[in-house]
């Protein structure tokens, strides 16, 4: 169902490789899948093509592209754990919102394709917020974004619906970081704030010792119906 593709960044900077899956029927809209540290791994790989069962044109974008393209790693292999926070050193948020804007025009411009969505984790749920503030986005979800609570002078900006997914006891978003998301974003008409009592960072993983299946199955029905409501 899904195949490895390229899509034009902006400003003539190259090609972005991604993963897109792609529906067997009709196309409801489109889905933006922002991954964590790790990659285009079999996990994001896994979301994409539920989003495809589900009607939906889903494209993962490789965020590293730039200085590690193609890398895929595992969050249970220490090694590989450590070799992502170094990715992540690196990242520019700001152009990660720039490649985020390509690939939105890149899948508006698929006959039939009105809305497009996007849905991301850990990283990805920081430039889910970021993208709700800073882009045109139809709609947008973050499961245990990171930095969030840096960048509430921004949610003025955010105009379409945002929903947050914030794990209680996640130890890289500690509960002061918590508070001050709820506090900035709680009155904000556009956004959906929902806690999940004692779950850790990256408790939605598909694949991997972080999974808890009743708190992944209770965030993803969510954002399930939230996609359904905002982008049909």
């Amino acid at each position: 169902m899904g195949e490895k593709i390229t899509f034009a960044a902006l400003d003539g900077e190259g090609e972005i490789p991604g993963y897109l899956a792609t529906p067997e029927g009709p196309i409801r809209a489109a889905i933006i899948v922002i991954p964590e540290i790790f990659g285009v791994n079999p996990g994001i790989r896994h979301k994409c093509e539920a989003w495809a069962d589900q009607g939906y044109m889903a494209l993962a974008p490789d965020i590293f592209w730039r200085f590690a393209p193609g890398v895929e790693l595992d969050p249970d292999v220490p090694e590989q754990m450590q070799e992502a926070f170094g990715y992540f050193g690196q990242y520019d948020a700001d152009k990660g919102v720039k490649d985020i804007e390509a690939a939105i025009r890149f899948l508006r411009g698929y006959e039939g394709i009105d809305k497009v969505g996007l849905v991301g984790f850990c990283l990805g749920g920081r430039m889910a917020y970021m993208a709700a503030a800073r882009t045109d986005i139809d709609a947008s979800v973050g499961y245990y974004g990171v930095m969030i609570d840096q960048m509430l002078n921004e949610s003025h900006a955010i105009a379409n619906p945002l929903m947050l997914h914030i794990p209680t006891a996640d130890h890289f978003v500690g509960p002061e970081a918590q508070k001050a998301i709820h506090d900035g974003l709680d009155p904000h008409p556009k956004v959906t704030l929902h806690d999940y009592e004692g779950l850790d960072h990256g408790f939605a993983a598909e694949m991997g010792s972080r999974r808890d299946e009743d708190g992944a199955a209770l965030a993803d029905r969510r954002t399930r119906d939230f996609f359904a409501q905002h982008l049909g």
